[in-house]
């Protein structure tokens, strides 16, 4: 999950309540914002404090506050305003001013909250990731090559987890159309990937970090020294079905990159992910895929003032680009959380500074955007049909499960690995494990669904998702971190989903059926 967590994007390393009934809120016409009180005008009067540390903001204006009022008030407050969305009344600012938040906050006939999207300044930080990448060598690529079937692509051999999904069998049917896009919101894409050249969609690209789309040609493709999540899952979605390396499991549908990562941190902020969101419901894109929880926070509380402002943003957004016919797939986590239990140890958050483990309520502290209203919520499973022993859970909160890999479950292919082979940077190949590998094979089954039925509303492809999906027990015997057969006694049945695989492991057969 900014991260990936272990069992996203961090790639792969763990690595954020319910919602208040303004997240529903778009203004269709923007009204004047209601005269400032006396604590405003003393306010706008002072000249704002400005030797705090940089930090960015998102503000979100009441049903009648108009943006151009809290842009004004944004400015008086000692903040620089970086974009505006008219469409969910948020603006994303910076400001050097300690008070900001607390000073907009105070002005309550023009926003609902305010918050800081970080916790440490404007800079660079350190981050990890969870299990690195298992580069493909030359000889394990002439091997699989040596025993692929015609019809299939050369490390197709290698790919059990397209099997595991009927997405071989699917592609003789139909790959899905061109007129669907699935948007890879991560840490870039490389559109010169032999693999993935033939299905990448620039128009619908950008590179959103920061808060301000960036269409410049390549400005989505991954950063020089940086992270190849982005480019494996665009792989895992959509990779071509031309002679070369692997299939994706909608290999006939487009492809776009929105790059949300810091350079040299890979972390993901809310004011490039809100961005993200936003540029996808403009550009036209059916899908998006989101392998990664919003930083700094793993959970979002909203007891907290910041916290609450960016689930707020957040939830704007996604609801915002659903109803202009998005389709939001996102991971689970990589950290092996019960998200439908009662209280689960955060150790990691604020991961952009010093953590500070506390303890939260996952059904008020929501993992975003994993547990937004709408968005489909992906667990993790290995080549036996186990959820992945890094895999976060739920009864309720997971929706589907999909191959996310588990280097414990090893499948009878030439390379024997059970981790998700898919494309990386610089046209090779590579193995990652997690639920952000997970995550990009609903997407690509969603593709699927909306290349059979283009009329079909977000809603209804999560419901024929979830139809579709072969149903799948709670086991008896589940792998741990150490590649122990445990008992799966975390694993809870009811109104016919299970905590481990939601409704069950998504079907592409059925999808193109």
């Amino acid at each position: 999950m900014a991260h990936l967590g272990p069992g996203r994007r961090r790639i792969a390393v763990p690595v954020g309540l319910a919602l208040t009934a303004s997240l529903a809120f778009l203004p269709s016409v923007a009204a004047s914002a209601a005269p400032l009180g006396n604590t405003a005008g003393t306010a706008a009067a002072a000249k704002p404090d400005t030797t705090g540390p940089k930090l960015s903001y998102v503000a979100n204006l009441t049903t009648y506050a108009s943006v151009k009022a809290a842009k004004k008030a944004v400015e008086r407050a000692g903040g620089t305003v970086v974009t505006s969305y008219e469409q969910i009344g948020v603006v994303v600012a910076h400001s050097q001013n300690p008070d900001f938040a607390k000073q907009l906050r105070a002005q309550r006939s023009l926003f609902v909250s305010v918050g800081a999207t970080r916790t440490a300044p404007l800079q660079t930080v350190a981050t990890t990731e969870e299990g690195t990448t298992q580069k493909l060598s030359a000889a394990d690529a002439a091997k699989a090559a040596a025993t692929a079937t015609d019809g299939q692509e050369p490390l197709e051999p290698n790919q059990w987890d397209l099997r595991a999904i009927k997405a071989d069998q699917a592609h003789k049917i139909n790959d899905g159309s061109p007129d669907v896009t699935v948007g890879v919101i991560d840490t870039g894409v490389d559109d010169t990937h032999p693999d993935l050249a033939p299905n990448f969609s620039k128009g619908q690209s950008a590179n959103c970090v920061g808060g301000v789309a960036d269409t410049t040609d390549g400005a989505w493709r991954p950063y020089p020294d940086g992270s190849d999540h982005g480019t494996h899952v665009a792989g895992t979605i959509a990779a071509a079905r031309n002679g070369i390396g692997v299939a994706g499991v909608a290999p006939g549908v487009k492809v776009a990159a929105i790059k949300v990562s810091e350079p040299g941190t890979s972390l993901f902020f809310t004011e490039a992910v809100v961005c993200g969101f936003m540029f996808a419901a403009e550009k036209g894109i059916e899908v998006t895929n989101n392998s990664y929880y919003v930083d700094p926070w793993l959970y979002n509380c909203k007891a907290d003032d910041d916290q609450k402002a960016l689930v707020e943003a957040l939830g704007r957004a996604t609801k915002y680009a659903e109803r202009r016919g998005v389709l939001s797939v996102a991971s689970a986590g990589n950290s092996n959380h019960d998200l439908a239990s009662n209280a689960i140890v955060d150790n990691t958050s604020p991961d952009d500074a010093t953590p500070v483990p506390r303890t939260i309520d996952p059904h008020v502290c929501l993992d975003i955007p994993t547990q937004l209203p709408g968005v489909v919520t992906v667990s993790a499973t290995g080549d036996q049909g186990f959820r992945s022993y890094y895999s976060s859970f739920g009864l309720g909160v997971v929706d589907v499960a999909a191959p996310g890999g588990d280097k414990w479950q090893v499948p009878a292919t030439p390379d024997a690995n059970g981790r998700v082979l898919s494309t990386v940077p610089g046209g090779g190949y590579g193995y990652k494990q997690g639920t952000s590998m997970a995550g990009p094979h609903v997407a690509g089954v969603a593709a699927l669904l909306k290349s059979a039925h283009p009329k079909a509303t977000p809603s209804q492809l999560q419901a024929m998702l979830k139809a579709q999906a072969t149903k799948t027990a709670c086991p008896e015997k589940v792998y741990d971190a150490t590649g122990a057969l445990v008992d799966a006694a975390t694993c809870q049945s009811k109104w016919g989903q299970t905590g481990y695989y939601g409704y069950g492991v998504v079907d592409a057969l059925k999808a193109v059926k």
